[in-house]
């Protein structure tokens, strides 16, 4: 508005600094819960705290753009299906059977999926440091998937959790291209209270199918809710929150750096509170995709909103 002090710069860069600590964090807890809570109601919950602390802000704002939403519901539905439906969920239930640092760092490849996602679907140009970066990223993945054994591939012996979260970057990767190609003229509060509603939508029938017929879901105690608030709060609303400031603020290619940030947070949580440690083809393949990340971000100023 006008007469408004523009917010300082170092707001922008603390926020994208604490957005991958809370996107680490999110793959701690998850891991932390995997006997206490099923991976679909954390989900499910997360998402259903989230959208009542939103509503009081975003409601109005919802309403005075109404109409909007009512014309572009298919593409507002497709977005929320893949970002706050499947991307959260599959990211739960990989950590049912693999630790926060695969995870997380499966999780750092999401620029390289977006460019790649983009120049298939898009048809982006891609540059030869791209491809590169691309290439080195996509070995990185497979030495932390593989666990550094090759074995792993010829006998097909890998963790369910690995390949549901390579999945997960998928579908954040579809939802970064659709994003760009059907864009919807919303203020951000409006946006985002849409997506979360919409969201919880899409999980509803999963979540009621694991409650009634599988899992039976969990015990509400004091005991779980700070993990619900935590997932709620810090790497939902707030990340989200921070990373669409930071990207509007200093662009999309210097906020996509700090991702960077997020199997260092990792490494240092999963140490303290899971007890895991790093492996060689931990560094081996976090070498590979800081590479890929590097090359592939720089000269494409790719990166997703999330």
């Amino acid at each position: 508005m006008p007469g408004n002090k523009p917010q300082p710069l170092w707001l922008a860069y603390i926020g994208l600094t604490l957005t991958p600590l809370f996107w680490a964090g999110n793959a701690v807890v998850a891991r932390s819960v995997v006997d206490t809570i099923p991976p679909l109601s954390l989900s499910f919950w997360r998402w259903v705290i989230a959208l009542a602390i939103l509503l009081p802000i975003g409601l109005p704002a919802v309403r005075r753009q109404w109409p909007v939403i009512v014309d572009r519901w298919p593409s507002m539905l497709a977005l929320a299906a893949f970002s706050v439906g499947a991307f959260n969920t599959l990211l739960y239930l990989s950590a049912q059977t693999t630790t926060a640092l695969n995870i997380t760092l499966v999780n750092s490849t999401i620029p390289i999926m977006v460019a790649l996602m983009a120049w298939l679907i898009l048809g982006d140009r891609m540059r030869p440091l791209q491809i590169m970066g691309i290439g080195l990223a996509i070995a990185g993945v497979l030495v932390v998937v593989g666990r550094g054994n090759w074995q792993t591939f010829t006998q097909l012996s890998f963790q369910p959790g690995d390949l549901i979260m390579v999945g997960a970057v998928f579908c954040w990767g579809l939802f970064s291209v659709l994003l760009r190609r059907q864009a919807v003229p919303l203020d951000p509060i409006a946006f985002l209270t849409t997506q979360v509603a919409l969201g919880v939508l899409v999980i509803l029938p999963f979540y009621l199918t694991d409650f009634l017929f599988i899992s039976g879901g969990f015990e509400p105690s004091m005991e779980v809710a700070p993990t619900l608030l935590y997932v709620a709060i810090f790497p939902g609303i707030l990340a989200y929150a921070f990373w669409n400031n930071g990207v509007h603020r200093v662009g999309p290619s210097k906020a996509a750096m700090f991702m960077y940030l997020n199997p260092v947070y990792a490494a240092v949580l999963a140490g303290l509170f899971l007890a895991e440690r790093l492996s060689v083809f931990h560094l081996a393949g976090g070498v590979l995709i800081l590479l890929g990340l590097l090359l592939t971000t720089r000269p494409a100023k790719l990166s997703p909103v999330r």
